[in-house]
């Protein structure tokens, strides 16, 4: 149950996120008809900055492990919060890719359309075959993909089968899979039964959100069964690790 100044505090700061992103998206988008040409660089520059700013104001912080591949890659990571691309791209440059739903969100629909998403409706077979083949397309132009192969969030200490399509893809035309693991110190940031709405003002309601980042070495593999059950033996090692490095961490506290 969040206290009158935890809501005050989330309510602020989800406005000052928002009000930073209309005007990020205006300013740029007026400038880059007038003065440049919009690019996937400077779309990923735009982001970038925006990210430095957001998780200053919502009080992230993030121990990170780790460097993105000088390379190209296809960056796979768990999933337990709706911040979880707010803190990763902070760190990488990549299209994500998310859930459908999330085109339903104005102004954060614009923001992901403007520096790279691609949406998938996880419940169409048709939908998750054309995501690949755009996912590979984007591959080799340069562009590198984040995807969460679990599916959905996870607040269970044990990570979710990953889906195979992904780890098939990257096999057949050889490219290159980077595992990230990110956790969270606090219960509070594993979103759990909760509309995205309550998560977020459970989030950001704290003063703080302490994470941890590590970023794994590219993985390749015979085929991809054996490249995804490779990277899932790597990713439930580390989360495994982390915690019982992290001193004080209440994450599988379930009283808090």
């Amino acid at each position: 149950m969040l206290n009158p100044f935890g809501i005050l505090l989330a309510l602020i700061r989800l406005l000052s996120a928002l009000i930073i992103m209309v005007t990020f998206i205006l300013v740029y988008s007026i400038l880059s008809r007038i003065f440049f040409k919009n690019t996937q660089e400077r779309a990923f520059k735009l982001r970038s900055i925006y990210i430095r700013i957001i998780t200053a104001i919502f009080g992230i912080s993030c121990d990170v492990e780790g460097k993105a591949r000088a390379g190209t890659a296809l960056y796979v990571s768990n999933h337990r919060s709706p911040l979880d691309p707010v803190i990763l791209l902070h760190y990488l440059d990549a299209y994500v890719i998310a859930k459908a739903e999330v085109a339903n969100i104005p102004f954060l629909h614009t923001g992901a359309q403007l520096t790279g998403v691609i949406y998938v409706q996880r419940e169409s077979k048709d939908s998750r075959y054309s995501v690949r083949e755009k996912l590979v397309e984007k591959l080799k132009e340069g562009i590198n993909i984040l995807v969460y192969p679990e599916g959905t969030v996870n607040y269970e200490k044990k990570i979710m089968e990953y889906r195979p399509g992904t780890f098939i893809e990257a096999t057949k035309n050889n490219i290159p899979v980077v595992p990230v693991i990110l956790e969270y110190y606090h219960q509070k940031d594993l979103w759990k039964n909760r509309s995205m709405t309550s998560q977020l003002f459970l989030q950001l309601g704290k003063l703080r959100t302490k994470s941890r980042m590590r970023i794994g070495e590219p993985m390749t593999a015979e085929d991809g069964i054996m490249l995804r059950d490779n990277i899932m033996e790597w990713t439930q090692s580390q989360v495994n690790k982390m915690h019982s490095d992290w001193k004080g961490s209440v994450f599988y506290d379930t009283k808090s």
